[in-house]
């Protein structure tokens, strides 16, 4: 049960602003196809844009439809890297292969940007830069790390004092951070129909509301099952399924740990009270292990995000700390009206890394984003499509690894929450 459908007259945000989705069919016949890919999410829609563009015409097929799971439930933050910042990446994965993912991961908002521009996509963005503001003296030593390790690979970053943080901010609430000023935010919704839009547009099949019941080896390829009946014959299968995994592929699901990420937004501000909060445009999410990310939308409204209850929401209750941390932030929100609940699903591996699975050639698997989807996955689609085209697996920004199922998965709400509960003692300390 998602949040639309348990609250009915409380949709979340962005299906509530977004422009229309494209119409797409079901798919009720069986098919043949170079490629399926399984998603109709920012990883599964990029992968068919940059394939399309070289003159393929995969299909895509989903469940629900287009941006129903994570590309439609996200904060709208465009951040650049990875969880990891770029010591740790070389570190992992040396100097090669590391200095090549850290370019990869650098790159990440950059990419969504530059296709927007390129298709003219109607995308409301904002590009003035994403902070990170510091809660404590830990978060600032974190924030002059990471500054420091992305200023050596290039990339335009600002540490921050705490005197040009509540300015860019609009809050009294942290003691400085850092500034990337390659980041921002769109709408998220809007930017995934786009996406889909435009591979359309380029030739792409998309079908929505087509589950995918089993993906089976044939002599001549792969064939993909669907529960409508229809069954696609292709040569290659990519699945871009993320948090939404459930049955599609044995142990995928039981690889990432996928809890829910909480949203509310207010009504549209008043222009004294708007004005007043991130009055140059920026977009922030701080130092706190359950971090809590805000910003406004193109509409004027205030959003705060952050972790909830692992299970599906009951009430409204269970947004009520988000609230009452954003009138800690901004005061002047105390007699503002939320209009908006909404959550969603986030994919997040056990090393916190991106992992593209191989299970058999002609079959690739994509999943984790740390809560970064946009840029990361956009970016991916875009590697995802180059290794398919040409069989380099240098295009692929990290390496292809085995299925490894986290040991007692069933357990994970459990351990989840013993792990939040650590981490909400440290954030209070």
């Amino acid at each position: 049960m998602f949040p639309e459908e348990r609250f009915p007259l409380d949709p979340a945000l962005w299906f509530a602003t977004a422009t229309a989705a494209p119409d797409t069919p079901t798919l009720d016949k069986s098919v043949s196809a170079d490629i399926v890919i399984i998603g109709a999410g920012y990883a599964g829609l990029s992968t068919a844009l940059h394939l399309a563009e070289q003159g393929l015409r995969p299909i895509i097929v989903d469940a629900r439809q287009i941006g129903f799971g994570g590309s439609g439930r996200n904060g709208g933050q465009l951040v650049p890297g990875l969880k990891w910042d770029p010591d740790a990446i070389i570190k992992k994965f040396g100097p090669d292969h590391g200095n090549r993912l850290v370019k990869f991961a650098a790159n990440t908002a950059s990419t969504v940007f530059s296709l927007i521009d390129r298709y003219a996509m109607d995308v409301p963005t904002v590009r003035n830069g994403w902070i990170q503001p510091a809660h404590n003296e830990e978060g600032l030593r974190l924030a002059r790390s990471r500054s420091r390790q992305w200023q050596e690979h290039g990339a335009d970053v600002q540490l921050l004092s705490a005197d040009e943080t509540r300015r860019m901010l609009g809050s009294q609430a942290y003691r400085g951070g850092w500034l990337d000023k390659r980041g921002g935010g769109l709408q998220p919704l809007t930017y995934v129909r786009e996406l889909a839009r435009i591979a359309i547009q380029l030739g792409v099949d998309i079908y929505t509301d087509t589950p995918v019941s089993d993906i089976s080896k044939t002599p001549e390829g792969w064939k993909v099952t669907t529960t409508t009946g229809a069954i696609i014959s292709t040569e290659k299968v990519v699945v871009c399924t993320n948090a939404y995994s459930d049955g599609i592929w044995p142990g995928l699901k039981e690889t990432v740990v996928d809890p829910n990420t909480y949203q509310t937004a207010t009504e549209i501000l008043p222009s004294h009270i708007e004005q007043s909060i991130f009055p140059e445009g920026h977009v922030a999410s701080d130092t706190r292990n359950l971090l809590l990310y805000f910003r406004k939308d193109h509409t004027g409204r205030f959003i705060m995000g952050g972790r909830g209850p692992f299970r599906e929401p009951k009430s409204l209750n269970d947004w009520a700390h988000l609230k009452r941390a954003a009138l800690r932030m901004y005061p002047q929100l105390a007699q503002i009206k939320w209009e908006f609940h909404w959550c969603g699903r986030v994919a997040v591996t056990r090393d916190f890394y991106p992992h593209l699975h191989e299970p058999a050639p002609g079959l690739l698997i994509d999943i984790g984003c740390q809560g970064r989807g946009i840029g990361l996955q956009t970016t991916m689609g875009q590697a995802i499509a180059q290794y398919l085209v040409t069989g380099n697996k240098e295009a692929l920004p990290v390496p292809t690894t085995l299925i490894k199922p986290i040991p007692l998965h069933n357990l994970r709400k459990l351990y989840v929450s013993a792990v939040a509960t650590w981490y909400r003692l440290n954030d209070a300390r």
